[in-house]
């Protein structure tokens, strides 16, 4: 099982001098949603990288951020673009002569100005580029995976935890209700008693009455259910593909349930216990929207 918030880090020196360094996090989110941030020199290797990403992760905001810096006796000198430096210059010394001031233009000034300065340039379309920036990326997925799988094993235990509960408060309720439908027929009989209206026995069309009360009064397939539920809860836990959509339905099904068991046994013994299984649920909701 793995949670859906991680944070992976890695970090790759090609031998040019360049560094590579990626990061990768997420937070909760229903569906996928990737999240690039690329310097544009390295523009033409998103695509790989969402693929890459896409490939790991099926739920969550990701956010996948990659930076080179170069550096190093092989990263080569700076590269000073002189006809925009030039054009810079020219547009500077007409602005002061404009405003009467001195036409001379301080040209160290504008080197702060993108564009003017760029680092040495290399090529991100070569092999050994190409292969260093999967690599960085790899290598934070790895990291970034360990820490979801962490994560999702601390789920799973407070899952088992809260299983077990649901287990021991169904196993109270299922002797209150197990004959439900023979104390729903006593309670009809004694009330038309009470009310002094004659019960015939051998009444046929009275007796569809009863039992037809009786009947719905029958929670067995509802118990049988919520067994099936929390068997099938567990089986999802020891799944290693993404169950976070199914455990999310499943626990639909179980609110489903217990909240038909509740109306249909309507004991003041069975109400707290009724209560007591749905807050844990209200629980367990919660913890689900973090798995993956």
């Amino acid at each position: 099982m793995l949670s859906m918030t991680g944070f992976g880090k890695s970090e790759v020196t090609l031998a040019n001098g360049c560094t590579l360094t990626a990061e990768l996090s997420s937070v909760n989110r229903k569906q996928l949603e990737i999240r690039v941030s690329i310097p544009a020199e390295l523009a033409g290797l998103e695509i790989s990288a969402r693929k890459w990403v896409s490939e790991e992760v099926t739920r969550g905001a990701v956010q996948l951020k990659i930076t080179c810096v170069q550096g190093g006796r092989n990263s080569g000198k700076p590269v000073i673009d002189t006809a925009f430096l030039e054009e810079l210059t020219a547009a500077a010394a007409q602005v002061r002569r404009n405003a009467g001031l001195s036409q001379e233009v301080n040209v160290e000034a504008l080197f702060s100005i993108p564009g003017v300065i760029t680092a040495a340039q290399f090529d991100p379309q070569s092999a050994v580029f190409t292969e260093g920036f999967e690599r960085v990326i790899r290598g934070a997925m790895a990291s970034y995976h360990f820490m979801r799988e962490m994560e999702g094993n601390t789920l799973k235990a407070d899952f088992l935890d809260r299983i077990a509960v649901l287990e021991n408060l169904l196993r109270q309720i299922e002797p209150m209700v197990r004959f439900l439908d023979i104390h729903i027929r006593k309670r009809l009989e004694e009330k038309l008693r009470n009310a002094n209206l004659p019960i015939d026995t051998n009444d046929e069309r009275l007796l569809k009455e009863v039992l037809f009360y009786a009947d719905k009064a029958d929670v067995t397939e509802e118990i049988t259910r919520l067994h099936s539920h929390i068997s099938q809860f567990k089986k999802f836990l020891e799944e290693d593909k993404p169950v976070g959509r199914s455990l999310d339905f499943l626990l639909q099904e179980f609110f489903r349930e217990i909240t038909t068991l509740g109306n249909k046994a309507g004991a003041s013994e069975v109400s707290p216990l009724v209560v007591a299984f749905k807050s844990e649920l209200e629980k367990l909701r919660e913890q689900i929207q973090n798995v993956e």
